[in-house]
C-alpha cells in the first residue's frame, strides 16, 4: 500500500515538473520573440533645412485711422428744418447736408439790413454836407461809426445763419444718419459720421530698439482678417520725435492711397515695415516644430537605409508665409519631418512619403495668407 502511495506521489511530481518546464519553455520564446521584434516603420513626409536670404522686417500691430475723419455737428443749438443727405452717401467739401431753423434769424437781418441801409444813407448825406461846411467832422464820424456798427450787427445775423446751414467740410463718405427732421439740436450733437478714406493712415509702435532702423519713405505692407487673400502696400510718412515713457514704444504712420475704400477707419491690421537689405537664414517649414512648454523641437532624420529619427531642441525665429527660420540647433542638409511629429520618438523608424499628392504645398506667400 505505501509502495503504490509513494509510486503515485513520484507520478504526479514528474508529470508537474513537466508541464512546468514545457511552460518556462513557452514564456522565455515568447520573451526572445517579443526582444526580436520592431515595429513597422512610421509614415512621414520631410523637408531639407536650407539656407536663404530673407529681407529684414519689423512687425507689430497697426490700425487704420482716416486722413480726415469728423462726427459732423452744429455749432449752435437749432431745430433740423431740412436733410439733405442720405446715410452711406459720398459728398464733395461744400455739400449741403443739414439746414436749422433759421426763420427768426431771417427776420432780424432784413430789420438790420434796413437799419445798414438808412446808416449809409445818413453817413453819405453828412459826407456831402460836411463838404459843404454844413456839419462838423465829429457828426460825420457818428455817421460812419454807425454805419459800420449796423453793417456789423447784420453781418453776425448772416454768421448765425451760416453756420445753421451745416455743410460738409471736406470730400467723404458718411456714416448713419444720427438725426430727424424737426429734432431740436444742442451745440455738438452728432448729426453723421464723415471719413475720407482717400488715403488713409496706419498708426503703430515699435520698440525702442528699433528707432535706429526705422526712417520715412520705407515700404510697410498690412493684411485684415476682413480681407484673408489680400494685402496693401504703403509707406511710412512720420515718425514720433518722443517715446512713449510708459512703454517705451515709439509711434510710426504709414500712408495707403486705399483708392479702392477697403481700410476702413479703426480696422486692427498687421503690419510688418521691411528693411533694406536681405540676411540669410536657416529655414525649415514651420509645421516640422514641435512646440512644448520647455522649448521647441523638431525630428531629424539620421540614415539612408535604416531610417531613425533624432529630436533636436531648435531655437526659431521669424516667420514668413508657411516657413520659420531656425536661429540654433539645426544645419543646413539637415532633414526635418514636416508631418507626423505628433506619433514620433527619439529612435522611432520612419519611412518617407513626399508624394506631391499627399503633402501640402508650403509657400512664402500663401493664400489665404496665414494669421
Amino acid at each position: 500500500m505505501n509502495k503504490k502511495l509513494l509510486l503515485g506521489i513520484a507520478l504526479v511530481v514528474v508529470i508537474a515538473g513537466a508541464l512546468v518546464g514545457v511552460k518556462a519553455l513557452q514564456i522565455k520564446t515568447m520573451i526572445g520573440a517579443a526582444a526580436l521584434f520592431a515595429p513597422p516603420p512610421e509614415a512621414v513626409s520631410s523637408s531639407l533645412a536650407t539656407e536663404e536670404q530673407w529681407p529684414e522686417t519689423l512687425s507689430a500691430v497697426g490700425t487704420v485711422n482716416a486722413a480726415q475723419g469728423v462726427t459732423v455737428s452744429p455749432e449752435i443749438a437749432g431745430t433740423v428744418s431740412e436733410i439733405d443727405f442720405e446715410s452711406g452717401a459720398t459728398v464733395r467739401k461744400g455739400d449741403l447736408l443739414v439746414k436749422l431753423d433759421t426763420s427768426t434769424e431771417e427776420a432780424q437781418l432784413r430789420a438790420l439790413e434796413a437799419q445798414a441801409k438808412l446808416a449809409k444813407l445818413n453817413a453819405e448825406r453828412n459826407r456831402q454836407l460836411h463838404t459843404d461846411k454844413t456839419v462838423s467832422q465829429s457828426e460825420v464820424d457818428a455817421s460812419e461809426a454807425a454805419l459800420e456798427q449796423a453793417e456789423a450787427n447784420a453781418d453776425n445775423v448772416r454768421a448765425i445763419i451760416a453756420k445753421k446751414t451745416i455743410r460738409a467740410p471736406f470730400s467723404g463718405k458718411l456714416g448713419l444718419r444720427l438725426v430727424n427732421l424737426g429734432e431740436s439740436l444742442n451745440a455738438g450733437a452728432g448729426i453723421v459720421s464723415l471719413q475720407a478714406l482717400a488715403p488713409v493712415y496706419v498708426d503703430f509702435s515699435l520698440a525702442q530698439q528699433e528707432l535706429a532702423r526705422i526712417q520715412t519713405g520705407l515700404p510697410v505692407r498690412v493684411t485684415s482678417d476682413s480681407y484673408a487673400d489680400k494685402s496693401f502696400t504703403g509707406t511710412v510718412t512720420a515718425i514720433n520725435p518722443d517715446l512713449d515713457t510708459t512703454t517705451r514704444t515709439i509711434r510710426v504712420r504709414a500712408t495707403f492711397d486705399n483708392a479702392d475704400s477697403l481700410l476702413r477707419p479703426g480696422m486692427f491690421v498687421r503690419t510688418t515695415v521691411e528693411l533694406p537689405g536681405a540676411k540669410p537664414v536657416l529655414v525649415i517649414p514651420s509645421t516640422a516644430v514641435l512646440g512644448a512648454p520647455y522649448g521647441d523641437s523638431v525630428f531629424v532624420i539620421n540614415g539612408a537605409t535604416n531610417q531613425v529619427v533624432e529630436q533636436k531642441f531648435i531655437r526659431t525665429g521669424r516667420n514668413r508665409g508657411d516657413f520659420v527660420s531656425v536661429e540654433s540647433g539645426l544645419k543646413a542638409g539637415d532633414k526635418v519631418v514636416t508631418a507626423g511629429v505628433f506619433k514620433l520618438r527619439n529612435g522611432t523608424s520612419v519611412t518617407e512619403n513626399n508624394n506631391t499628392n499627399v503633402v501640402p504645398q508650403t509657400s512664402t506667400t500663401p493664400t489665404p495668407p496665414n494669421s
